[in-house]
């Protein structure tokens, strides 16, 4: 190389760097968005589809995502389910989840002392209390057709990456990521406490479709589009 002259290609420990880095982007995008088509990978990240198909390649190999079916909920189109990539829980683990086992343990100790089943689903309701203020706050602030989209704004504060979208006859809160997932899943009174809290907090019962603690790729509840006077005529009541 001549003095002066700047090499054309970087050095290999920079082109490592850069591939985990775009890497951990592709499996950030999957954690936020739940789990993605090469297609829609590659719009929201804008790389190419091959590009996005090497680097999934790399994570399926590392164990940090899976290739799997699309779940459909209602009618099923014509054709073939559109493949997806979702976080293996090996994946999840990378994410914010360093304290599951102290959970695990706690949540352990709390049924085997205080009262078994019972004692945990008291822990659980205690918990999402605890939390409730600024959910309410965050609903109560908006008109009744906007109270769901409030409330992912509000979950997505408190992590869980969550998303409102249209529904037939409703719509479909999505959670991409549950900071609890596996204390969740060997205690399944934390979804069944925050599902109650929903239903209380919208006003209308509610269907939890799927859970990531149960191996599906995003919480999903169903919130069933109720008109406004049945909104008010039902407001103070417990949901059915």
């Amino acid at each position: 190389m001549k003095n002066g002259e700047h090499p054309t290609t970087p050095p290999q420990e920079d082109l490592a760097t850069g591939e985990r880095s775009t890497r951990n982007r592709v499996a950030r995008s999957i954690l936020d968005h739940g789990p993605s088509t090469v297609a829609e990978l590659a719009g929201r990240l804008k790389l190419t589809q091959a590009a996005v198909r090497r680097h999934l390649d790399a994570l399926a190999a590392d164990n940090v995502v899976e290739a799997r079916e699309r779940r459909v909920y209602g009618a099923r189109s014509r054709g073939r389910p559109a493949k997806v990539f979702a976080l293996t829980d090996c994946g999840r683990d990378a994410f914010d989840q360093s304290y599951d086992k102290l959970a695990v343990d706690a949540l352990r100790w709390i049924g085997e002392r205080e009262g078994g089943d019972e004692a945990i689903a008291a822990f659980a309701r205690a918990r999402i209390a605890a939390q409730a203020g600024a959910y309410r706050k965050a609903v109560e602030d908006v008109p009744p057709e906007k109270r769901t989209e409030a409330l992912a704004k509000a979950l997505s504060a408190d992590g869980y990456a969550a998303t409102a979208r249209s529904a037939p006859v409703g719509e479909q809160l999505c959670q991409h990521h549950c900071p609890v997932a596996h204390a969740a899943e060997k205690f399944p009174q934390l979804c069944e406490a925050e599902t109650e809290f929903f239903a209380e907090l919208l006003g209308t019962h509610v269907q939890r479709l799927a859970t990531i603690a149960h191996g599906d790729g995003v919480c999903t509840t169903f919130i069933p589009k109720i008109s406004h006077h049945a909104s008010a005529s039902t407001s103070g009541r417990n949901p059915a």
